[in-house]
């Protein structure tokens, strides 16, 4: 549940730290007092969207801090793996936004992303708005309530309904395209052709120039080896000769002057230096010959290399990978015109669709009478008695994203009126009880499921109920503070005096600026705020005798 929350320089907060206990809690104040700026805060600091706008005018920057204790079981998972150290009794979350919109984030004091707090915070509140009969009109709220309820997850639908739709595409520009792809096939079957005629391989260009060259000056090669050996070892006054008259010549005297030792060892290395040579050039001699078979074979061979190396525009090294290119093109597009394998492939993807959305529809159509009847029974106690409340599914020419069906809610204010689509009843009131009413079935569900999160919002949901509904609000929002922490922004006197913790919004003047302030208050302090809520300012001791009346009934009643 949320222990603490502060708040600094945050719109008309300067500095605010406010302690929460567990169940029932309201948040209550004048008309324009800021009623909803705990739940605005707390919404940031849950990862909510914020800008420059919510900075304190004339501050840098804005801080919200929410504390929640103790840790969820179902987030220790999470925060291990997300690498946020947990004592698991608490977990903090902070949240920063400056002047100039810029914003940061922290979970136990590490920095974390926006996405990471949403991804926290939906397991840990939820948040009911004034405002939340009208998602209840557009059919993708309307189907995911009903999922939830339900306990359907279109998430596998989804995917499967992306693939066929993937492979239909295919199918279908397969049909509308077929004479460009077969011509294009055709134009590259017959490159291909072309290509794997001369079967270039991957490193053959660069071999078949050398040895090109080696066969085109095999004369000048043959030629310029026999002068070298002949000048190295084999003519009477060779190299070689000359270097053993040296060595000997040194030979005979180095004993004598030892400066000569550095001499001999040179003459020596140039002497096996020569050997090596001669041995080298006699491997040549050996292995060269002239082959003019061989040249004409090579010259053609190369001659075709760069003609089609010209033809294709391509360079001569590169004709092995365009040729592996235009095979792996020429495969796809034989497959992009197999229209038999391609209708099977639609026609599969087409029937996995159909099992995942027949197995929602049947979770839907178990679930819809079930959240009807559920909050047809909550509208009873709400000031509708013999309303009715109904979900129906309407079924879908052909199958979505999302299913075979259509959900919608329609209600029935009073007993024999036929329900109508909820976007067209009429009173505001009427709306906002039916949202009521919702809210609390689908929180009492979660709630028996294991899944919902710690703290429970209702942000003026209650706005247009009055009287004895007003009463059976309050009642419902306590019975529920005993399963979770519910906290409450109303102005409603009688849900307030049900509240087990009392908050106070107040507005007050300072150094030419206004600011806002959050007290909690008990005892007289109590009595006077739910005298306030019911006749306003004049404080009389009538009022003050009603407030203390409804306190006393509540507290008997819980």
């Amino acid at each position: 549940m949320l222990k603490r929350l502060t708040l600094r320089d945050f719109v008309i907060v300067d500095a605010l730290e406010v302690d929460f206990g567990t169940g029932f809690c309201v948040l209550t104040g004048e008309t324009g007092a800021g009623k909803s700026i705990l739940i605005d805060a707390l919404q940031l600091a849950l990862g909510g969207r914020g800008d420059a706008g919510v900075v304190r005018e004339g501050a840098a920057r804005t801080e919200i801090g929410a504390e929640f204790e103790p840790v969820p079981a179902s987030l220790h998972g999470w925060l291990d793996e997300a690498g946020f150290a947990s004592d698991d009794s608490a977990l903090l979350l902070r949240r920063s936004v400056d002047a100039q919109g810029k914003s940061r984030a922290w979970i136990n004091g590490s920095p974390a992303t926006l996405t990471q707090l949403r991804e926290l915070g939906e397991h840990l509140v939820d948040i009911h708005g004034q405002h939340a009969w009208q998602s209840l009109t557009r059919p993708v709220s309307v189907r995911a309530l009903l999922d939830a309820y339900a306990g359907a997850d279109t998430a596998a639908l989804g995917k499967a309904w992306a693939e066929w739709r993937a492979q239909q595409g295919l199918l279908d520009a397969a049909r509308a395209r077929g004479d460009e792809l077969a011509r294009e096939r055709e134009r590259l079957a017959w490159q291909i052709g072309e290509l794997a005629k001369l079967a270039p391989g991957e490193d053959e260009w660069p071999e078949l120039n050398g040895e090109h060259q080696r066969l085109a000056h095999a004369q000048g090669i043959l030629d310029a080896t026999q002068l070298a050996l002949q000048l190295c070892s084999e003519a009477d006054e060779s190299a070689a000769t000359l270097v053993d008259r040296a060595v000997d010549a040194i030979e005979g005297v180095a004993g004598y002057d030892a400066t000569l030792g550095n001499a001999l060892e040179v003459l020596r290395g140039v002497r096996d230096q020569l050997s090596d040579a001669a041995h080298s050039l006699n491997a040549t001699l050996r292995r060269t010959e002239l082959d003019p078979d061989r040249l004409g074979e090579v010259d053609a061979r190369m001659s075709a290399w760069m003609g089609l190396a010209r033809r294709y525009r391509r360079p001569p090294e590169e004709l092995a990978s365009t040729l592996a290119g235009w095979q792996d093109e020429l495969r796809a597009l034989e497959a992009a015109t197999d229209l038999a394998a391609l209708e099977q492939a639609a026609a599969r993807s087409h029937a996995r669709v159909l099992d995942e959305a027949r197995a929602i529809t049947a979770l839907r159509r178990l679930a819809a009478p079930k959240l009807s009847d559920a909050v047809s029974a909550a509208m009873q106690t709400l000031g509708m008695s013999g309303g009715r409340f109904e979900v129906v599914l309407e079924p879908l020419a052909e199958v979505q994203a999302h299913g075979l069906e259509a959900a919608e809610f329609r209600v029935a204010g009073h007993a024999g009126s036929t329900p109508r689509p909820l976007g067209k009843v009429a009173s505001g009131g009427e709306l906002s009880r039916i949202a009521l009413a919702i809210a609390v079935t689908t929180s009492q569900l979660r709630m028996d499921q294991g899944e919902a999160a710690g703290t429970l919002i209702f942000d003026e949901i209650d706005s247009g109920v009055g009287g004895a509904v007003a009463e059976t609000v309050g009642r419902l929002m306590r019975q529920l503070g005993a399963q979770r922490q519910v906290l409450a922004v109303t102005h409603l006197a009688q849900v307030a005096a049900c509240a087990q913790q009392h908050l106070v919004v107040s507005k007050a003047a300072r150094d030419g600026r206004t600011l806002s302030r959050i007290a909690p208050v008990a005892g007289e302090a109590r009595v006077a705020e739910i005298a306030r809520m019911l006749g306003g300012q004049q404080l009389s001791g009538a009022g003050l005798a009603h407030a203390q009346e409804m306190l006393s009934a509540a507290a008997r009643a819980s």
